[in-house]
């Protein structure tokens, strides 16, 4: 379970403020498959953040309980200098789990060749991408966090990466998010809407991607306006 209590974020830059998350509560349940819908620039990547603990909110409170990944995919943490075989084991021992199965894990799904023995500062965006996909399904959560990650790479990895998410989801929750209103219908049982700093939880998937167009159709009459 994941619980947002009265959570407020707001980015300053340039001495302009902009508030993604506006006293936000809401409550996401252990073992749900969640969509995340809301417009470029809403703040989905940067709630997904604050839940994994990798940014804090201005203020209220993010409470968990259970295991919560960091956002799968999020390579920002990988050391440059380090090869991709270090960089797993480094994280595999942080977490306490079997490193040379979290290893063998990760060389299979991500198909780096010999490039998973390569510094990672010699990685493409891509390629850090599928390494920590891997590594992030590699490790059990109750919770994953997942920012588009099944994008990545051509349609026979893709359909990889959304099978062993599949998998995954067997036995764990998510909060998803992805352009792709296909995969989340394919992938969620439930959505929420972030719009304008509020969040809205739908218990169908359907229906939160029907809100969300609606509310992008409305912002294209704003502007055309």
């Amino acid at each position: 379970m994941i619980r947002l209590e009265n959570v407020t974020k707001t980015f300053v830059t340039n001495g302009i403020s902009n508030t993604i998350l506006n006293g936000a509560t809401m409550t996401f349940p252990t073992g749900r498959s969640v969509g995340l819908l809301g417009r470029n620039g809403a703040g989905k990547s940067s709630l997904l953040r604050l839940i994994a603990g990798t940014l804090d909110p201005t203020s209220g409170e993010i409470i968990h309980e259970g295991t919560v990944s960091w956002p799968v995919g999020f390579a920002g943490s990988f050391h440059p200098d380090l090869s991709g075989l270090q960089n797993i084991r480094f994280v595999g021992r942080v977490y306490g789990v079997d490193t040379d199965e979290l290893v063998d894990f990760v060389e299979d799904f991500a198909e780096l060749g010999k490039h998973f023995y390569l510094p990672c500062r010699t990685y493409s965006s891509g390629m850090k991408s599928r390494l920590a996909f891997g590594l992030s399904m590699g490790i059990r959560f109750d919770t994953y966090l997942v920012d588009e990650v099944t994008s990545v790479g051509d349609a026979a990895f893709r359909q990889k990466s959304e099978a062993v998410f599949k998998e995954r989801m067997r036995y764990s929750g998510a909060l998803l998010v992805s352009h792709g209103t296909n995969m989340l219908r394919r992938n969620c049982d439930a959505g929420v809407v972030l719009n304008d700093g509020e969040l809205t939880w739908y218990d169908d998937i359907a229906e939160a991607i029907a809100v969300h167009e609606s509310n992008m159709d409305a912002a294209t009459i704003d502007e055309d306006l």
